[in-house]
Order: C-alpha cells, then sequence, then structure tokens
C-alpha cells in the first residue's frame, strides 16, 4: 500500500487526523519538499512529532528513481508526504501511476491547500480562478524577466474577468524562495504598476499576511518571511469588493 498524505501548510500539527495515522501505521515514510515546504516545521520536527523517520527524496529521486518507494510499497504500508495537498500543486500523478501498473494499491489522504487558503484569506470567490501559474526566478528559466507562459496564462484570465494564482518560485537546493515585492516588481514590467495585486504570505499560519495594492505600490512592500503568493484578480463582484478592503487593506481607488 502507497498513501499519498498532505500534511497542511503550516506545521507538523497542520496534518489531517486520518493522515497523522497513516504515518505513524507505516513502515516506510517518504517525502519531498522541492515542490512546497511547511512555513514552520522541520523534517526533524516531524520526525519527532509522529515518531517516525523521514527519507527525504529530491526530483530525481521521486520522478526518475522512485524504485525504493514502491519497493517499500509493495512489501508493506508505505507513505509519500508532501506539504498542502499532494494532488494539488504538488500533484505526483506519475508515482501514483507507476504504483498502479505495479498493482500496489494506493490511496490519498488530503490536506488544506495554498489555493484555498488564499482564497478564504482574501476572500476571492474560489469558482472565479482561471488557470494558475508559477513565477520563476529570472535566472532559473534562462531569460530575463518573466516567462511569456506566465503573462498569457494572466491575461487570458483577465480577459475573461478571472482571478489568477500565481505561486512564487522556490528552489530546494538554495532555501530561496521568492517573496511577493520581488514578483509584483517583475509584473511591473508587463503592465501598468496600477494594475491591482494581492500577496498572500505564510497562508495556514496562525497570523498570514494578505495585502491588496497596486503592482508598483506592493513592489516596495515588506511581507515578512516567505512563503508568498501573488494573485491578480479579475472582475471583482461587490463582495469581493468588500472583502480586498477589510482583509488586504486595499485603497478605494483600486477598487473602482
Amino acid at each position: 500500500m502507497l498513501t499519498f498524505v498532505g500534511l497542511g501548510l503550516y506545521d507538523e500539527r497542520s496534518v489531517t487526523i486520518e493522515g497523522r495515522d497513516a504515518i505513524r501505521d507505516a513502515e516506510a515514510v517518504f517525502a519531498e519538499f522541492y515542490t512546497s515546504r511547511l512555513v514552520a516545521a522541520t523534517v526533524e520536527d516531524l520526525e519527532a512529532y509522529h515518531d517516525v523517520t523521514i527519507q527525504v527524496r529530491d526530483r530525481a529521486g521521486v520522478e526518475q528513481d522512485p524504485e525504493p518507494i514502491l519497493e517499500a510499497a509493495e512489501t508493506g504500508p508505505a507513505v509519500f508526504l508532501t506539504a498542502g495537498d499532494p494532488t494539488v500543486s504538488t500533484t505526483h500523478v506519475d508515482l501514483r501511476l507507476r504504483a498502479h501498473d505495479r498493482d500496489i494499491e494506493t490511496r490519498i489522504v488530503h490536506a488544506p491547500t495554498a489555493q484555498t487558503a488564499a482564497s478564504g484569506l482574501t476572500g476571492l470567490q474560489n469558482y472565479r480562478f482561471g488557470k494558475s501559474t508559477t513565477i520563476p526566478f529570472p535566472w532559473a528559466h534562462g531569460a530575463d524577466g518573466v516567462p511569456d507562459s506566465v503573462i498569457e496564462t494572466i491575461e487570458a484570465n483577465r480577459e475573461r474577468g478571472l482571478h489568477t494564482l500565481a505561486y512564487l518560485d522556490i528552489k530546494a537546493e538554495s532555501a530561496e524562495l521568492m517573496d511577493g515585492a520581488t514578483a509584483a516588481e517583475l509584473l511591473t514590467e508587463h503592465w501598468n504598476g496600477d494594475v491591482l495585486g494581492v500577496v498572500v504570505g505564510r497562508a495556514g499560519s496562525p497570523e498570514p499576511t494578505v495585502k491588496a495594492a497596486s503592482l508598483e505600490a506592493l513592489s516596495e512592500l515588506s511581507f515578512g518571511p516567505p512563503p508568498h503568493m501573488l494573485l491578480i484578480p479579475g472582475d471583482l463582484h461587490p463582495i469581493e469588493v468588500d472583502a480586498l478592503a477589510a482583509f488586504g487593506d486595499a485603497p478605494k481607488d483600486q477598487l473602482e
């Protein structure tokens, strides 16, 4: 059995009770933190809380060499951990398909995600979001600024009146996380700085940050330690207008 367990968003206690039980019952526990990570828990924190040893796999160790994970799941209960939910953004369908092809039973224990938290914290209605995207560090994709694909996604959503959630780059090797101000500054190179943006910081923590302002204004602010997300709203429902003013301190002129 291979069980995919989402750890939630903040610390070792953010996992669901079902997920906690699956971890403690497993004979082998694997994890990856290159697609996302917990805000306030290290691997050592997780191991101590769940009383297990966790084998952390890098991207190659999951996508190119999953054999240790699959072998463990063939001989007993094994768990594969990700921050957030294992099937949203940090999706590992390929690993699950490989298990399926070897007749290994799989199940998924879901958990809160950055996507749903961003909607809840900002008051932007979840069903009014379009396709999401990721803003990478310029040096990470071999070009200046933001890739065309990111701009095209945001523009397509805006043309339809839909909101865009932009995840910000994480480099597991160097522990470098892009912050909201950097992402806003990168986008000002493509649009007028008056375009409305919303930065969400440390979603899932006891004290998350939500700030709505022009991209230019956001590029000059500090939002505390990452991880951050950047949202570009589309057409706003009156309730969303009120929510951004109340929860994100959005300037009135940005909401008109």
